[in-house]
């Protein structure tokens, strides 16, 4: 994520807006490119600490919509910020060398797609959500 990179977020099921600001699930406001210029690493490690689920994509990504898919269908809501070719290598290595998607639940790095259905199949997904804020009742 350079100075003026191509970065947007969105809420899972929600359409893309362009960068600088967005509201992740309605709570809270995420700030995609403050003014004074963050290094893309303290940019990626803020927002993953701004939301409870945040996963990090390219545009289009079909595992990354099956993701949102997921987890929307367990009552979670994602932040998901989409990313160009230069903010990928800073939200991989962020994501402790996982590829791109890259899904954070409360501020830990998931992985991608494996990782999510890992957590799902053995029944600690939902658990999990909901001990960091991102699932009610």
């Amino acid at each position: 994520m350079q100075e003026g990179g191509a970065v947007s977020c969105a809420v899972a099921g929600k359409t893309p807006t362009p960068a600088s600001h967005c509201a992740g699930a309605g709570l809270l406001g995420l700030t995609i490119n403050p003014p004074g210029g963050e290094p893309p690493a303290e940019r990626i490690g803020r927002l993953v600490r701004e939301s409870p689920v945040v996963i990090f994509a390219r545009r289009g990504c079909c595992m990354c919509h099956v993701m949102r898919r997921l987890l929307a269908a367990v009552g979670a809501h994602a932040t998901v910020i989409e990313l160009d070719e230069a903010a990928e290598e800073a939200a991989a290595s962020a994501a402790a060398a996982a590829s791109v998607p890259a899904l954070f639940v409360g501020g830990l790095p998931v992985g991608g797609l494996d990782g999510l259905m890992g957590l799902h199949l053995s029944g600690h997904l939902v658990p999990r959500l909901r001990e960091v804020g991102a699932l009610c009742g």
